[in-house]
């Protein structure tokens, strides 16, 4: 082949790749999104529009931030407002927005040993539990979960860490895999709602305490930004971010049920 033929190849190969590039995003996601069903639902509609292949890595939020950190996403999709608020702060992220919300539950066993039915607040529930020696299963993984779960701990006044391994079960697993765990040894488990109601392993678990402020969980989304990462897609980021903060987006997110009850209420700002 003649140096012109190669060079005119490179510059059709690495067009060709930039194009393929532009019409696709990875977005680094927490589970609860993937396991609601809400991408199943909502990227055939995003790809319609924005002509985006969107692919989806459903990790837990901190593991999604550190991928995000490491340039390996163009989107993140979370829900730890604090830690997304130090992405965007130390560059990773152009600008956070609101997306949507709904709300953390504790499910248990039908017993409810720890009388959680009753308590006053989250806080007074998660006394009740380690109070009873009741079992209670941690996704112990860094998660948004993971996150309000141990701040809650911390607002109780409660090291649940000496208990670890005996009423303090750390799964060091998504959402799933832990409800799982936890409705098999009769444990009380922290999950968002969406989740909770998608899952379909719950026996005789069900909601034993909600209702309370303090299990509020909001989701935000990111771009990343293309100053600390030169390979992010930022128009296609930005497309991705715009649909869903949209009207369109917001109504699609409020239009998604199961079982005839929404799972994400949008808040975008």
């Amino acid at each position: 082949m003649r140096p012109s033929a190669i060079a005119l190849a490179v510059i059709v190969s690495t067009a060709a790749h930039a194009d393929a590039h532009a019409d696709s995003i990875i977005v680094q996601s927490t589970t609860s999104t993937k396991n609601s069903g809400l991408y199943d639902y909502l990227l055939p509609m995003i790809e319609a529009d924005t002509g985006l292949t969107v692919n989806v890595v459903a990790v837990g939020t901190g593991q999604a931030i550190k991928n995000a950190e490491r340039c390996d996403g163009d989107v993140l999709l979370v829900h730890a407002k604090a830690a997304e608020e130090r992405f965007v702060a130390a560059g990773f992220g152009t600008e956070r927005h609101n997306l949507m919300y709904n709300d953390f539950v504790i499910v248990g066993p039908a017993e409810d040993p720890a009388g959680i039915a009753a308590a006053t607040s989250a806080v007074d529930a998660l006394t009740r539990i380690q109070r009873s020696g009741s079992k209670f299963a941690s996704r112990g993984d860094d998660s948004g979960t993971h996150k309000k779960e141990r701040a809650l701990w911390a607002a109780a006044n409660i090291d649940p860490d000496p208990g670890s391994g005996q009423w303090y079960l750390e799964t060091g697993s998504g959402m799933g895999a832990t409800l799982n765990t936890g409705i098999g040894v009769g444990a009380y488990v922290m999950t968002d709602r969406a989740t909770w109601l998608k899952f379909g392993n719950k026996q005789d678990a069900d909601i034993r305490f909600d209702g309370d402020p303090a299990l509020f969980n909001q989701y935000g989304v990111i771009p990343v930004s293309g100053d600390k990462c030169p390979s992010t897609n930022t128009p296609g980021a930005t497309a991705f971010r715009d649909w869903l903060i949209s009207d369109k987006g917001q109504q699609a997110i409020a239009n998604y049920q199961v079982d005839g009850k929404p799972l994400f209420f949008p808040n975008a700002d």
